[in-house]
């Protein structure tokens, strides 16, 4: 009876569920990596005035619960004119929550080169931000690569949290699918835990790559 659960509509419709996972997980990965990096640097630098409001800015968001954020961008941004389906909603909440993360593993990685580094790189007729761009930035992203990963690997997996305004992903498709028949729920549960392990399992595996590839 359990097995019926695996028949090929279900799996069809439970895949392309996995379709949108992956494609949400992308393309905020995408963008909170970019402004993530811009808002490490400008913490890392600190600015005066702008790195100030940017940390008090990034400590509020980053305590605040993603799926409150979710909430927000797709029930409150259309009050004030700006309506987003699931897909888009979920994806600007996720990124604006993960860029505050990235900022501070990116700080952090910053941080974590030597200061002899910037020195040296200064009396060679660098200017700051050369230094910053040529020498600082690729050994502190070198640094950030696994607590990157482990923040990437988190996101793919709070993307099951958009089900609460009925993104249909994975979770969303495995629900409808055991909502049939309650004896499908194990295995449904079985198979989107292998599902997300393939993928989180497959980032670490980039992970590994990238630091090998760097340290050549």
């Amino acid at each position: 009876m359990m097995l019926a659960a695996f028949s090929a509509t279900n799996l069809h419709y439970l895949l392309g569920g996995l379709g949108i996972t992956i494609g949400v997980s992308v393309i905020s990965i995408i963008i909170s990596f970019i402004f993530g990096t811009l808002f490490g640097v400008v913490l890392y630098e600190e600015v005066p005035y702008f790195s100030r409001t940017l940390q008090l800015m990034v400590n509020t968001i980053r305590n605040l619960p993603l799926l409150l954020l979710i909430f927000f961008t797709y029930f409150a941004l259309p009050k004030l004119g700006l309506e987003l389906n699931a897909f888009a909603a979920t994806v600007v909440a996720m990124s604006v929550f993960e860029s505050t993360m990235i900022s501070q593993i990116i700080r952090g990685g910053l941080l974590s080169v030597g200061k002899g580094q910037s020195e040296g790189a200064l009396s060679t007729g660098m200017t700051k931000w050369e230094a910053l761009w040529y020498i600082l930035l690729p050994q502190g992203l070198k640094n950030s690569i696994p607590p990157l990963i482990s923040q990437f690997i988190s996101l793919v997996k709070d993307t099951s949290l958009a089900t609460a305004i009925v993104l249909t992903e994975m979770t969303f498709r495995s629900q409808v699918i055991y909502g049939q028949n309650p004896n499908y729920m194990i295995p449904m549960f079985a198979l989107i835990t292998a599902l997300y392990f393939i993928v989180n399992y497959s980032l670490s595996l980039l992970s590994k790559w990238f630091e090998r590839r760097l340290s050549l």
